[in-house]
């Protein structure tokens, strides 16, 4: 996962709004959104790794995942971040309980941030810090750095998303609830590219700096493979998913927990 925007209001009646995009390799065999057959986990899975990039438990545990960039400290050898996802929608642990544990052992894999949600809590984790911390009310966005990093895309989509939230009401059966839903997956849709001078300096050549600077990314052999919104409300979640290949949009899928 390599893009998540999150409004949290603990207080609200949708105390969680979720939309992130998920970019990988096309040839990365993937299976979409789905209750999974051994696990009450419900989530799409990488289907190399086994392990998933963002899901939620039928107990209404919700876990998203991004790769932290740097062209400098990624080694193949490292075991698959999606793992921690996983762990976490598997376990029973409240999320500052896990993220302490995975404090301890965070170094064993590559840089990544994690975004965890036991039900009551929403918390953040740093790995390349080892920072575990509770996430403030209000909008948030996480991309390819630490949480809130101002990189355009990051930018953009906390804009619109605050945009979005202040245009439409999720709760219940609103009217304008699907509409809004709708916007998020066209705010994610966003293919514009960050000017030269606004770009990050990740490590990475000049022009897969640029193509990564959208929103929603497509290239011959990778980019955006699925585009999530997740609606938490105090007794049920909706998650939508939409998938896409090499040649553009492929399905989608919804699910109520």
């Amino acid at each position: 996962m390599c893009l998540i925007a999150f409004n949290w209001q603990p207080q609200a009646p949708i105390p969680l709004i979720i939309a992130a995009n998920r970019d990988e390799y096309y040839a990365r065999p993937t299976q979409a959104l789905h209750r999974w057959s051994d696990q009450t986990v419900v989530a799409g899975k990488d289907l190399q790794a086994n392990g998933t990039w963002l899901g939620m438990s039928l107990g209404g545990r919700f876990a998203a995942l991004t790769n932290y960039h740097d062209g400098l400290q990624n080694h193949p050898d490292k075991p698959s971040r999606g793992d921690l996802t996983t762990a976490f929608l598997k376990s029973a642990d409240t999320s500052e309980q896990y993220l302490d544990a995975l404090a301890l052992r965070a170094h064993t894999y590559n840089p990544f941030n994690l975004l965890v949600f036991d039900g009551t809590t929403l918390m953040g984790f740093e790995s390349r810090h080892r920072l575990a911390f509770r996430m403030p009310e209000g909008v948030g966005a996480v991309s390819n750095a630490d949480f809130n990093v101002p990189w355009p895309k990051v930018s953009r989509l906390r804009d619109g998303f605050t945009k979005i939230l202040r245009d439409n009401q999720f709760a219940g059966d609103s009217p304008t609830r699907q509409s809004g839903i709708n916007a998020l997956f066209s705010l994610l849709s966003d293919r514009r590219t960050a000017a030269d001078k606004d770009l990050p300096e990740t490590g990475i050549p000049y022009g897969w700096e640029k193509t990564l600077s959208a929103e929603f990314i497509h290239t011959p052999d990778y980019g955006t493979r699925a585009s999530s919104v997740v609606v938490v409300e105090l007794k049920r979640a909706n998650i939508v998913e939409r998938s896409f290949d090499v040649n553009g949009f492929s399905g989608d899928v919804y699910h109520q927990i």
